[in-house]
């Protein structure tokens, strides 16, 4: 019985589809006297293109080439910068060589571009604070972090703010770090300040204030948009294990 009415649910399921995103009209028809061939038409005319189309569809295609292949974006960025050795092409190669975990090569690129008239720029000695802080040197990141400050006074990047508070717990400055974590805790764009702050506060032994910060944090996530929650879920469930 079920694969009897199957057929009529999934050719009523397309029609209710049809109203619902203004399609032709004619498509009702066609599905109504073509039921199996209109079906599949449908599916590979509006349906299909659409899916490839969306932006979920597209990231999960680019997860899946950067799974089989994760060197590629790697390869071309350096073969970019062999080729043209412009600043742009240089900053891309360093900031893959960061993510694959080569330091040390990528503070080198970052060095390369930070001449001329890119001396102090702002993005590119955000990115050698970066590496080094991912090298493991955290008083070079803080110390780069400064300086591109000092040179650039309106630079604004609540990335490189929470870097500099990263770096400062890496030293063990810690009064510093909980303050600028203080600040952010309520300014950054996302869960991880907040929950970098309550977790220190809570190493500290100031447990009562990194429940009130986890407390405020997750009432916060509770009412806001689902994208958000999914998006930080990482760190929400981080906060949830510090209750």
């Amino acid at each position: 019985m079920l694969f009897l009415i199957l057929p009529y649910v999934i050719q009523a399921l397309l029609i209710v589809h049809v109203i619902k995103t203004g399609r032709n009209q004619l498509w009702i028809w066609v599905l109504l006297f073509v039921p199996v061939g209109g079906g599949l038409a449908y599916l590979a005319v509006e349906i299909i293109p659409e899916l490839f189309r969306s932006r979920t569809a597209q990231r999960a295609a680019r997860g899946l080439k950067k799974a089989m292949d994760p060197g590629a974006a790697l390869r071309r960025a350096e073969g970019e910068t062999r080729v043209t050795g412009n600043v742009a092409s240089r900053q891309r190669y360093a900031e893959e060589l960061a993510r694959h975990g080569r330091y040390d090569e990528a503070i080198g690129q970052y060095r390369e571009a930070l001449t001329g008239l890119y001396e102090h720029d702002p993005n590119l000695m955000l990115g050698l604070a970066q590496a080094q802080f991912g090298k493991g040197d955290a008083p070079g990141a803080r110390v780069t972090l400064d300086e591109l400050i000092r040179r650039n006074p309106d630079f604004r990047s609540p990335t490189g703010h929470l870097l500099y508070a990263r770096a400062l717990e890496a030293e063990g400055d810690i009064a510093r770090a909980l303050e600028e974590y203080r600040v952010l805790a309520t300014s950054y764009p996302g869960a991880e300040a907040a929950v970098r702050y309550a977790q220190l506060l809570q190493a500290q032994g100031r447990r009562a204030e990194a429940q009130k910060v986890v407390t405020e944090l997750l009432e916060q996530a509770r009412i806001a948009p689902g994208h958000y929650r999914r998006a930080q879920r990482t760190w929400l469930e981080a906060a949830q294990r510090l209750l």
